[in-house]
């Protein structure tokens, strides 16, 4: 079944639509946080929204798809920091990891439950991936250009790559997000050096 959460209520949707789709994402992260990714289903969700299974299913293809939804408007909702130029660019784009890491640690049964729902192959899933990894991109763009420097796309692929295999990393427990952004802020330093 196609979905709409990933465009609404941007587009597309009426009012009732869109109330039922904010009630669908509010639900599924209250009902994230008092049973886990592994116990939700989009039934239960629908059951706390106080809609039905297949409204749910209208807008919501998988628990997957919830949880990326939820990922992608959780990281989008907070604004970029605008860089201080008059810091080095390893210095602003350590503060871009820390900052990303930061909101991330700020939804912990979210944080569980995005890694395993990035790696699904449902198209939905997929769009918001491209999203987030779009977010990621525009983030370390920001930190490292400056006004009479465009930043490195190299540098910037780098980035990216680093920072998306840390959150796969962390993702499955072999390193905690602190110890994440403690890695990531040196690892920052490594692929810098010199700039």
């Amino acid at each position: 079944m196609s979905s709409q959460v990933s465009e609404a209520p941007r587009r597309g949707l009426n009012p009732r639509q869109a109330d039922t789709v904010e009630r669908l994402l509010a639900a599924g992260l209250e009902e994230l946080r008092a049973v886990g990714h592994e116990t939700l289903t989009v039934r239960t969700v629908a059951q706390r929204a106080g809609v039905s299974p297949a409204t749910a299913y209208t807008y919501l293809a998988s628990k997957n798809h919830l949880f990326a939804e939820l990922f992608w408007r959780h990281l989008a909702s907070q604004a970029a920091p605008t860089a201080d130029a008059d810091r080095s660019a390893v210095e602003r784009v350590q503060d871009t990891v820390r900052g990303l890491t930061a909101r991330i640690v700020e939804e912990p049964a979210l944080a569980a439950a995005v890694t395993p729902a990035l790696l699904g192959s449902d198209p939905d899933v997929e769009r918001l991936r491209l999203r987030i990894g779009g977010e990621f991109l525009s983030r370390f763009e920001s930190a490292l250009a400056t006004p009479d420097r465009a930043a490195d796309p190299a540098v910037l692929e780098v980035l990216v790559l680093t920072f998306s295999g840390a959150l796969l990393q962390a993702g499955m427990g072999l390193m905690t997000y602190d110890q994440m952004a403690e890695r990531l802020v040196a690892a920052v330093d490594v692929i810098l050096r010199g700039n």
